[in-house]
């Protein structure tokens, strides 16, 4: 399924030697910026820069740009919904963990990366009260600030938005998909011989092209069949960036929701086709070299290669679980108890198997070597990353 339009399949690139794109919007300002990126480059950029400036070119990308982007229809213009946007109880479940972590590493600030339309640093505020003393956000996108800043106007005292990492960060980092938008690289095996995937000009469409490459999966893929694959090295650079400031300071947890797989089912032989897909008004499409900046492109994580950058770099996982068992363990089906029918049918969502409930998956970090915590206290599967 496509975990952000439940009961849709999931997509991928389709036949993965197609090497053309079909386009028939005029070039935009951002494709422009793009086909000259190819041209300084040599006439080929991997596909990890290409989505880089798809999504965060400044005031263009699909990130930094004035379009929806976030809603439960499409006919308000948006092209997805998150957790936050489906129930409030998903931010005050959460609210648990992150007061447990400032408890247990007794700070006071919530950090969050990527926080959309505010909606669950809203949550996460109204809940924890006088127990986060600053709300720090962290988001490249100057329109999505201002919405956030509206949606979060009665906690403006607590809240601040930093464009640059500092050299410390001390407190409880979230990340609610996250990770899945960071730029990936593409392998393609290709008659048993690797490639890197790119991007190339052709007139003014955009077309992949294959060159060969030294780079590997991070484990062997069974099979002499093609393959198409992506590997995360400016996901796991994030969390080793992180991993070193939480340790520069007092220290603290972080944790990320997201949908991925640990590394064996991830570079699974029968996976061959890739996880890239796109997302544009509550439908999905396998080919990102179109409508570029008007639509979001995301991967599936990789949990293995996340664990390991946090671990490499002095951090301890605290777990790593279903999106379903994290919630219940916090409470979830105590709330949805209490709640309305409407509210237990949209909480439903964020457990349900076939919806966000498997798919997802929860990993958390602390500075502390004998740290625990609740969302994690049953269906843990660290044993798997």
């Amino acid at each position: 399924m496509d975990p952000r339009h439940p009961g849709k399949p999931p997509y991928t690139f389709g036949d993965n030697r197609r090497v053309s794109t079909p386009n028939s919007h005029p070039p935009s300002e951002l494709t422009l910026r793009i086909h000259q990126a190819i041209t300084q480059a040599g006439g080929w950029i991997g596909f990890d820069r290409f989505m880089a400036m798809a999504l965060y070119e400044p005031g263009m990308g699909y990130y930094t740009n004035s379009l929806q982007k976030f809603g439960a229809m499409p006919s308000s213009g948006s092209d997805f919904v998150t957790a936050p946007g489906m129930s409030l109880l998903f931010g005050q479940t959460l609210a648990v963990q992150v007061s447990q972590a400032l408890q247990a590493t007794g700070t006071d600030e919530v950090w969050e990366f990527g926080a959309g339309t505010g909606a669950l640093a809203l949550q996460l505020l109204d809940s924890l009260g006088d127990a986060v003393r600053r709300y720090t956000i962290i988001d490249l996108s100057g329109t999505l600030r201002a919405r956030q800043a509206d949606t979060l106007l009665k906690h403006a005292d607590k809240v601040r938005w930093l464009d640059a990492w500092p050299d410390a960060i001390e407190g409880v980092v979230v990340g609610n998909e996250v990770l899945d938008a960071m730029p990936v690289q593409l392998l393609q095996r290709t008659q048993g011989v690797w490639h890197e995937r790119g991007v190339v000009s052709a007139g003014e469409r955009f077309a992949w092209q294959d060159r060969l490459t030294d780079l590997r999966p991070p484990v062997d893929i069974e099979g002499k069949h093609d393959y198409l694959t992506e590997i995360h090295p400016q996901a796991e650079a994030f969390i080793a960036s992180l991993a070193e400031r939480l340790m520069a300071g007092r220290g603290g947890a972080a944790f990320f929701l997201d949908y991925g797989f640990p590394e064996a089912e991830y570079f699974h032989p029968q996976r061959h086709m890739g996880t890239v897909m796109c997302h544009q008004l509550h439908q999905a499409d396998d080919n990102p070299l179109v409508a570029v900046g008007q639509k979001d492109i995301t991967a599936h994580v990789n949990f293995t290669g996340v664990a390991l950058a946090g671990q490499s770099a002095g951090l301890n996982v605290l777990g790593y679980t279903s999106q379903a068992w994290f919630l219940l363990n916090l409470g979830l089906a105590e709330r949805m108890a209490t709640a309305s029918l409407a509210e237990r049918s949209q909480a439903q969502r964020l457990i349900n198997e076939h919806e966000m409930g498997e798919l997802f998956k929860v990993i958390g970090f602390s500075t502390s070597a004998d740290g625990s915590a609740l969302g994690f206290a049953r269906g843990d599967r660290s044993h798997r990353l």
